[in-house]
């Protein structure tokens, strides 16, 4: 398992499977005949035909599909066939079968983390400060390494990690903190000030600090049902956040392209998750069956998005879009993620030249 084709191997065939499984599932909860139901692309290499359906594994494991009866529009159909038609399903149930692969892959993610939660609860950080920096807003307002943080702004503090979030969302406001200092409660007020810091995404940037640090003390939490699944949404919340936010600044220029990575760094990062243990490589999957989710709701021509931009467009309009104009526009939505393909091909291959 922990060689990298065979770990990307079972992240893609989990991934690929449970989206496919989405569509394949709504699709026939709307009655519509399925054709073809395949993991992979390419030629078969096994293949099984139940009634109407062949399921098969084909070749080339960086995808799947599933073929519906009157998939395309403009196809000429029997009357038999009309009747469990994509094609001629109602807007909504159209949508639903598309948006259903996307849909899956959330659900994967949550699933599994609220499974990690739920059995294994978290560690977090305990509240006691390990180190106070010279001169710091926290210095020059007397806190010493040792002391337990208790509230802030009348807030209990449970753990550390909530520290740092409050003193983001207070956007440099003085904070009023209640330390526990051996036997004493000791009160002072706080004025954070802008300093350099690392974003979500590791980027280089400015935000407001007090200037203290953990004391690397961690502590186990069980969690309720209901706090395993807040964990769980919380966690697929931040990845999706963070990935459009990782989009978003490689469109404006704002992070590097050399940032995206294809088949063979997530290869590779399989490999090295499968490595350190199953709840690595597990989370792992979740991780990219949400991001994979995520991407497939982009609004481009051939990937799920792409349809939904269509019907929604259908649904403004009260008429389908042009059958030459979808397809050009299908064909540029190919066009680009075949470009896009062939660059992080290349950046991965250049991360493996470089020792990346």
């Amino acid at each position: 398992m922990s060689h990298p084709v065979i770990a990307l191997l079972v992240v893609l065939g989990i991934v690929v499977f449970i989206h496919e499984l989405g569509h394949f599932l709504v699709a026939r909860w709307c009655n519509v005949g399925i054709q073809v139901f395949s993991l992979g692309f390419g030629p078969k290499v096994f293949k099984r035909k139940k009634g109407i359906t062949e399921y098969c594994i084909s070749a080339i494991p960086l995808g799947g599909y599933v073929k519906m009866v009157g998939d395309e529009p403009g196809a000429r159909l029997s009357e038999e066939d009309r009747s469990i038609s994509f094609t001629h399903k109602t807007l909504l149930q159209k949508s639903l079968i598309v948006a259903a692969g996307p849909v899956f892959n959330f659900l994967l993610g949550i699933l599994i983390f609220y499974l990690f939660y739920q059995f294994s609860g978290i560690y977090l950080s305990t509240p006691e400060i390990g180190k106070v920096f010279d001169e710091s807003p926290a210095f020059e307002a007397g806190i010493q390494p040792g002391d337990i943080i208790l509230e802030i702004d009348g807030k209990p503090i449970d753990s550390f990690d909530q520290v740092s979030s409050i003193i983001r969302q207070g956007n440099g406001a003085p904070m009023n903190i209640l330390l526990e200092r051996g036997d004493s409660r000791v009160p002072v007020t706080v004025m954070p000030r802008i300093g350099p810091g690392k974003d979500e995404l590791g980027q280089d940037t400015q935000r407001y600090l007090i200037g203290i640090s953990t004391s690397g003390e961690f502590f186990h939490k069980r969690l309720n049902p209901f706090q395993a699944m807040g964990h769980s949404l919380s966690n697929n919340y931040m990845i999706i956040r963070l990935t459009i936010i990782s989009v978003g600044r490689m469109i404006t220029g704002n992070l590097s392209l050399d940032n995206l990575s294809g088949p063979i760094m997530i290869a590779k990062e399989a490999g090295k998750q499968a490595k350190a243990g199953m709840v690595d490589f597990v989370s792992f999957i979740a991780i990219i069956s949400i991001s994979i989710g995520l991407i497939n709701l982009f609004p481009i021509p051939v990937l799920d998005g792409g349809h939904l931009m269509f019907f929604a467009i259908e649904a403004i309009t009260r008429r389908p879009v042009n059958e030459r104009v979808r397809g050009i526009l299908t064909q540029m939505g190919m066009a680009m993620l075949l470009i896009l393909m062939v660059f992080v091909f290349y950046n991965d291959i250049s991360r493996l030249i470089n020792g990346g």
